[in-house]
């Protein structure tokens, strides 16, 4: 059994009467629909399977909901491969085997827009995050887009850094304290390993659209249809199992006696 969310809490869903209703954060900056920021991407995963992983055990590794397919494949033994994954099987990780997961680097989107980059170097604590746009809160200073109820990812709704912004996110959990040359020997070597992280992953996408809002044609490498498209981020309800209220809702078991 896997038990997990997609997101963080939603800040913007809250009234007068009852405050805050979408969720809390912690300590963690942003929430849903705010791209990479941590607060809308870190959630917590439960894992239960008696007889195979250990009870009690802690995995302070951060992982993808994209891990589920490889690692679903690796269980029922199939080891052909068949298209390029953006995740990795879970199972060394899960049982002890290894201490790290295989995600030196995660991309983060909003939208279809890249968003940020998370590198966790090799032989290192430090995990690094750089972020190419923000979200402009509203009213500005709010910590959400409390005027629209949700944050948008283009136009005047973000500001786009260049240099983009890099945090440390093992001393500053909370994203507060951007690093730069001065406070980071390092800065320009981070950036530039996350800048041949992001050409790698484009490489891999044959209709990708980059954090600067344009496309950018796919030159080398295996390649895959890219899932960030407009036609592949809208709602499709009538895919998502939903038992509930007819005609919003509906499922067999509503007519069955359990």
């Amino acid at each position: 059994m896997y038990f997990t969310s997609d997101h963080g809490g939603h800040l913007e869903v809250a009234d007068s009467i009852v405050g805050q209703k979408g969720g809390w954060n912690g300590i963690y900056k942003g929430g849903k629909a705010m791209g990479g920021w941590e607060g809308g991407i870190r959630v917590p995963g439960i894992f239960r399977w008696p007889g195979r992983l250990a009870a009690g055990r802690v995995v302070d590794e951060p992982t993808s909901l994209m891990d589920l397919y490889p690692t679903m494949k690796y269980l029922a033994q199939d080891t052909q491969p068949d298209r390029h994954l953006d995740g990795f099987n879970l199972m060394p990780l899960l049982e002890g085997k290894v201490e790290r997961s295989e995600h030196e680097f995660m991309f983060h989107y909003c939208g279809m827009y890249l968003n940020a980059v998370r590198w966790h170097p090799p032989g290192s604590d430090s995990v690094f995050k750089v972020h190419f746009f923000t979200p402009n809160f509203s009213p500005p200073g709010a910590g959400g887009c409390y005027d629209t109820k949700i944050c948008l990812c283009h136009g005047e709704h973000v500001t786009h850094h260049n240099p983009p912004l890099l945090y440390d996110l093992f001393h500053d959990p909370s994203e507060s304290r951007p690093l730069t040359p001065d406070t980071q020997p390092q800065y320009a070597e981070i950036l530039e390993q996350t800048t041949k992280a992001v050409e790698r992953h484009r490489d891999t996408l044959t209709n990708q659209q980059g954090s600067d809002d344009t496309h950018s044609p796919a030159d080398a490498g295996p390649q895959s249809q890219s899932q960030m498209t407009v036609d592949k981020i809208l709602w499709r309800p009538w895919l998502q199992p939903c038992c509930g209220t007819f005609p919003f809702c509906g499922c067999k078991e509503d007519t069955t006696n359990i």
